[in-house]
C-alpha cells in the first residue's frame, strides 16, 4: 500500500484529503498541531489501520520512520481572522514547516506537493489570474503574514527542485468551502451560512461587488489528487472559474437556508483583493480536470452538514 504523510491533516482541506487517500488505499499519517485543526474532522479515520494522527508542530524538525512516498504539506492558519491571530505562526509553518518537510520528503525520496494559494497573486491587476502572473502583494500589510510565507515556501519547494532534483507540485487553491469548515474561522462562507442559521445579519465587509471563485471541497480534492497522481512539476492553479460578487453570495446563502436575515455592510479590511478569478486552462489541459458542483449545490450541502453538527451538539 502507497503511504502519504499529510501536513494540516486535522485540518478543513487536510482532513478531505487523509479521506480520500485512505478511500483510494493509501496509509497516511497526519501531522497536525491542533492549532486550527480538529480531532472531530477526522474521528471517523481513527478506527482505520490505513490512518494515523499524530499531534506535531512541523516548524519544529520532522521525522518519519518506515517509507513514504508522498508529502503533502497542507499546515499552516488559512483563514484571515486565524493567520491574522497567529501571524508569527503562520510565518513559521510557510517557511521551516516547508523547508523541514521538503527535506523529510529529499530523505525518503517522495514526491512532494505544497499547498499553496491564490493568496499570492495579492490584490490583482491581471484578471482572471494564471500560473504566469507574478502578482500584486503588499509584503508588509496585515495579510502579508500569509502571501509571503507561500510565495516563500513556492521559492523554496523550486529551489529543491531544480538543487536536489525532488518532484515538486504546488496546488495554488482558490477560495474552497465545504463540510468541516469551522463555523467561528472568519471565511466568508461559513460566516453566511452560520449567521444566517443563526437569523443574525449576513455581514459583507466593502460594498459587496469585490469577487471571489467559490470551490466546493470535492471538487478541490479531486484536483488536487489529479495533480498529486501527475507528473507536472511546479505551480498549477485548481479553482472554480466561475465569479461572483460577495454580494451575491450573500444573496444565495439566504435562498438555500431559507433565511430572512438582513445584509448589513461594514468596513473593507485591509488589503483585500478586489477580484479574484483562476484561470484554470493548465488544469483542463494537463490534469483534464474542471469543477463539477455548482455554488447552489456546494452551499445546500454545506448548509445539511452545518444542520448535522448542531444537531451532535458541536459548535
Amino acid at each position: 500500500m502507497p503511504r502519504a504523510v499529510v501536513t494540516g491533516g486535522a485540518g478543513f482541506l487536510g482532513s478531505h484529503l487523509c479521506r480520500a487517500l485512505v478511500g483510494r488505499g493509501w496509509n497516511v499519517l497526519a501531522i497536525d498541531t491542533l492549532l486550527t485543526g480538529r480531532v472531530e474532522n477526522v474521528h471517523d479515520l481513527l478506527e482505520s489501520r490505513a490512518f494515523e494522527l499524530k499531534q506535531h508542530d512541523v516548524s519544529e524538525f520532522v521525522a518519519v520512520d518506515g517509507p513514504v512516498d508522498a508529502v503533502l504539506h497542507f499546515a499552516s492558519p488559512a483563514s484571515p481572522r486565524d493567520y491574522l491571530e497567529y501571524p508569527i505562526k503562520t510565518l513559521k509553518v510557510g517557511s521551516l514547516g516547508t523547508h523541514n518537510t521538503l527535506g523529510l520528503a529529499k530523505a525518503i525520496g517522495a514526491r512532494y506537493l505544497l499547498a499553496s494559494t491564490s493568496e499570492i497573486y495579492g490584490d490583482p491587476e491581471v484578471h482572471p489570474q494564471d500560473e504566469g502572473y507574478w502578482g500584486h502583494v503588499n509584503p508588509v500589510g496585515p495579510r502579508g503574514v500569509y502571501d509571503e510565507a507561500k510565495r516563500f515556501a513556492e521559492a523554496m519547494a523550486m529551489a529543491y527542485h531544480r538543487t536536489h532534483d525532488l518532484d515538486v507540485k504546488i496546488v495554488r487553491i482558490f477560495n474552497t468551502f465545504g463540510p468541516c469548515l469551522r463555523a467561528g474561522d472568519g471565511r466568508v462562507v461559513s460566516n453566511f451560512l452560520v449567521q444566517a442559521m443563526n437569523g443574525k445579519p449576513l455581514t459583507v465587509y466593502g460594498d459587496g461587488t469585490q469577487t471571489r471563485s467559490y470551490c466546493y471541497v470535492d471538487d478541490e480534492v479531486r484536483g488536487i489528487l489529479a495533480l498529486l497522481d501527475s507528473e507536472w512539476i511546479g505551480p498549477m492553479n485548481v479553482g472554480n472559474p466561475n465569479e461572483f460578487t460577495v454580494a451575491e453570495l450573500a444573496r444565495t446563502v439566504l435562498e438555500v437556508t431559507g433565511s430572512s436575515s438582513e445584509i448589513v455592510y461594514e468596513p473593507l479590511p485591509v488589503d483585500d483583493p478586489a477580484r479574484r478569478r483562476p484561470d484554470i486552462t493548465l488544469a483542463d489541459e494537463v490534469l483534464g480536470w474542471r469543477p463539477e458542483v455548482d455554488l447552489r449545490e456546494g452551499l445546500a450541502r454545506t448548509y445539511e452538514w452545518f444542520g448535522r453538527e448542531r444537531e451532535r451538539g458541536r459548535p
